[in-house]
């Protein structure tokens, strides 16, 4: 009996030692897993954040090639329109120029015709929107010439549009006229820039009357146009 004593104690001690390496080894299993966790957690954090530096990267890149983008494109000057260069106000080469400052005029491709005049103060009174005016362009006379077919039509019909409240450089006032629809059609051939000739009849008055309002600088009889009087008429009706 002590003998199987004994050996029951042995099994005994035997199974608690493979109890306590069972929880020791279970133990280790848990610490490995936790680390390789921990690993692949680690691993996982280092690749975002290798992916939004990669993201900041090409942020970068993108705002470097805008402004790249950005300063080759003042290389060139681009017009707002189509058109073809008239006068250059800047030389360019070598040339530092302020922001809105004008480098070059342009002649738009599509454009409507119209007539800059310039008329002294003094016969400023008697120049209203609608009135008409006769013209005669540089190249096409005024006088018929028979054998000259579309060029011998003498003077142009055109209508005021517009009339500029400030005084110009020259000391005269600028008005806009463009070609009267009623009247024969401006020729084709005209180009902008050129040169024109424009008459506007006045009051008719006595030659004596002409004469002191030249010397004493007084201005032409002042009236409005019919069309005008006749509304300004029923308005105080």
């Amino acid at each position: 009996m002590q003998a199987k004593l004994n050996a029951a104690e042995n099994k005994f001690s035997a199974a608690k030692n493979e109890l306590a390496n069972a929880r020791l080894e279970i133990t280790t299993v848990d610490r490995e897993y936790n680390e390789k966790i921990a690993k692949a957690e680690s691993d996982k954090f280092s690749t975002l954040s290798m992916v939004n530096t990669g993201e900041g990267d090409v942020s970068k890149l993108k705002n470097q090639f805008q402004n790249y983008a950005i300063r080759s494109g003042f290389y060139y000057v681009l017009a707002p329109q189509d058109g073809q260069i008239n006068q250059t106000v800047k030389a360019g080469i070598g040339e530092v120029v302020k922001d809105g400052a004008m480098l070059v005029r342009i002649i738009p491709q599509q454009a409507e015709l119209a007539v800059e005049m310039y008329v002294a103060p003094i016969d400023l009174p008697i120049i209203h929107p609608g009135e008409k005016v006769r013209f005669q362009f540089d190249g096409w006379p005024s006088i018929f010439f028979s054998g000259w077919p579309n060029a011998s039509v003498g003077t142009f019909g055109g209508v005021i549009i517009a009339i500029d409240n400030n005084i110009s450089e020259n000391g005269k006032f600028r008005i806009l006229v463009k070609p009267d629809k009623d009247d024969h059609p401006w020729p084709k051939e005209l180009k902008l820039g050129g040169g024109a000739q424009g008459f506007a009849l006045l009051g008719r008055v006595t030659i004596i009357y002409e004469l002191w309002r030249q010397m004493n600088g007084f201005p032409p009889d002042y009236y409005l146009p019919k069309s005008n009087g006749s509304d300004s008429k029923k308005k105080d009706k």
